[in-house]
C-alpha cells in the first residue's frame, strides 16, 4: 500500500523536496507523551540533530518535549523555536569555546561531558563569567547494539564518552571544582536499535553503577538513557509509530531509579522518522545492459543515508498504477554510490513521474548538501497544503 500524498499540490512544485505529515508527527508525539508517563519520572528531549526544520521543531517544542543538542548551531535552533533553556542539554564529543560561552549565557539544563579536557574547560569558562555549569559524565558503558557499526557509539573502541574505570576520578575532579555542579550521568549506546534486549543490557550496567556510586555515598538526581529506538523502514504504512510502549515499559521494568532521581530520554529519529518523505522526480528511464534504470533529479545530496549506510528506504512510485517492473532508482550525482535501491520493485516509471522516498524524516533533510553545486531540498508540511 502507497502512503497517502496531495499529489495535485506537489506537481507544480520544484524537486527534490522534503514532505512532511504533521498530523503523523502530532500523533507520534502524544504517543510519546502517553507511553512515557507510565515510565515515571520521565523528562524526553528531542534530539535536533534527526531533523531541525524550524516547523518541525515548533510543532516538537509545542509539545513539549525539551531539546538534545550536539553544536552551538543545534542551541540556536532550538532558542530560536522557542525551547526554553531550562529544557536543553548539550552532547557532543567536541564542543567549541564558543558553543560552551553560548550554552552559559543561557543557563541550559545540563552538559553532557565526555572527558576531563572537557570537563576542565567548561569549569574555567563558567569562572570567567562568574556561573556555574551543571554537568552530567556520559560513560560509556561497554554495551553493543544490533545495529549498524557506524552508529555504534557504547562500545569501548568507540570515541564517545569516558571509560567506566574513570568514573570515579572525573566525579571526584569535578567535586574539586568551584564552577562545575555534578548532577548525574549519561548513556548513549547507538541508533536504529530494535531489539529492546539492548537497552535491558545498559539498564543492568547502569544499576551496576548506581549500586557503586551509592556505596560511596553518592546520591546523583540525574539519569540520562539517550535514545536509539529505530522505527520500521520496510513497512512505514504498516507501523508509522514506533513501539514505544515496550521501549519505555522496559526502562521501567528494568532500570532501578531511585525515588530522588528523574530520567531522560533523548529519541530523534523515533520521533520524526516516518513523517518525512523525500519526493522526487524521474528525470529519464535508460535500459542498461541487463537491467531498468529510474534516474531521479534527488541524489545522495539530498539522502546521503543509503550510500553512508546502506540504508533501506521504501521507494513509491506516486505518479503511476501500471504493472510493477524491476529498476535500480539512482541519483544524477557524478558517484557510484548514489544510488537509492537496487532490483526495485515499482509501479511501471515514466519521466516525470513523482517518486517518493519514504521514512526520510530523520537524517535526511539534514544531513543534505551542497556537492555537485546543488540546491539545498526545500522542506514542506502537510498543513501548508490545506
Amino acid at each position: 500500500m502507497k502512503g497517502t500524498f496531495p499529489l495535485d499540490k506537489f506537481r507544480d512544485l520544484r524537486t527534490p523536496f522534503y514532505y512532511y505529515d504533521v498530523q503523523l508527527l502530532r500523533d507520534t508525539l502524544n504517543a510519546i507523551k502517553v507511553e512515557s508517563a507510565r515510565c515515571g519520572r520521565c523528562v524526553v528531549h528531542y534530539a535536533v540533530k534527526a531533523n531541525a526544520n524550524p516547523k518541525v521543531l515548533s510543532i516538537i517544542r509545542e509539545s513539549g518535549l525539551g531539546a538534545d543538542c550536539v553544536s552551538g548551531g543545534e542551541i540556536q535552533a532550538a532558542l530560536k523555536a522557542g525551547f526554553p533553556p531550562e529544557k536543553i542539554v548539550f552532547a557532543g564529543v567536541g564542543k567549541a569555546d564558543w558553543e560552551i560561552n553560548l550554552a552559559l549565557d543561557y543557563d541550559i539544563c545540563c552538559f553532557n561531558v565526555e572527558s576531563v579536557p572537557e570537563l576542565e574547560v567548561i569549569n574555567q569558562l563558567a569562572h570567567d563569567k562568574g556561573k556555574k555549569a551543571r554537568v552530567a559524565f556520559r560513560i560509556n558503558p561497554d554495551v553493543g547494539a544490533h545495529t549498524h557499526a557506524n552508529i555504534t557509539t557504547g562500545l569501548a573502541e568507540n570515541k564517545f564518552g569516558i571509560r567506566m574505570e574513570d568514573m570515579d576520578y572525573v566525579i571526584d575532579l569535578a567535586g574539586s571544582m568551584q564552577n562545575v555542579e555534578f548532577i548525574g550521568l549519561h548513556f548513549h549506546i547507538g541508533s536504529q536499535i530494535l531489539d529492546m534486549g539492548d537497552f535491558v543490557a545498559l539498564c543492568n550496567r547502569i544499576n551496576e553503577l548506581q549500586d557503586h556510586l551509592e556505596a560511596r555515598l553518592l546520591r546523583i538526581p540525574y539519569i540520562n538513557v539517550g535514545g536509539g529506538l529505530g522505527i520500521d523502514y520496510a513497512h512505514p504504512n504498516r507501523q508509522p509509530i514506533p513501539d514505544f510502549k515496550s521501549y519505555f515499559a522496559t526502562w521501567h521494568t528494568h532500570l532501578k531509579l531511585r525515588s530522588w532521581q528523574t530520567l531522560h530520554f533523548e529519541p530523534g529519529r523515533a520521533v520524526v522518522g516516518q513523517c518525512g518523505s523525500l519526493i522526487s522526480r524521474v528525470l529519464y528511464v535508460k535500459q542498461g545492459a541487463n537491467k531498468q534504470f529510474a534516474i531521479l533529479d534527488a541524489g545522495m545530496t539530498d539522502l546521503i543515508r543509503p550510500a553512508l549506510y546502506q540504508a533501506y528506504h521504501k521507494i513509491e512510485n506516486l505518479s503511476s498504477e501500471e504493472p510493477v517492473q524491476a529498476y535500480d532508482v539512482v541519483g544524477p550525482v557524478c558517484e557510484s554510490s548514489d544510488v537509492f535501491g537496487k532490483a526495485v520493485d515499482l509501479n511501471t516509471v515514466h519521466r516525470g513521474d513523482l517518486v517518493a522516498l519514504r521514512s526520510a524524516g530523520a537524517y535526511g533533510e539534514i544531513m543534505a548538501s551542497g556537492y555537485n553545486c546543488r540546491e539545498l531540498p526545500q522542506g514542506y508540511t502537510s498543513d501548508e497544503f490545506l
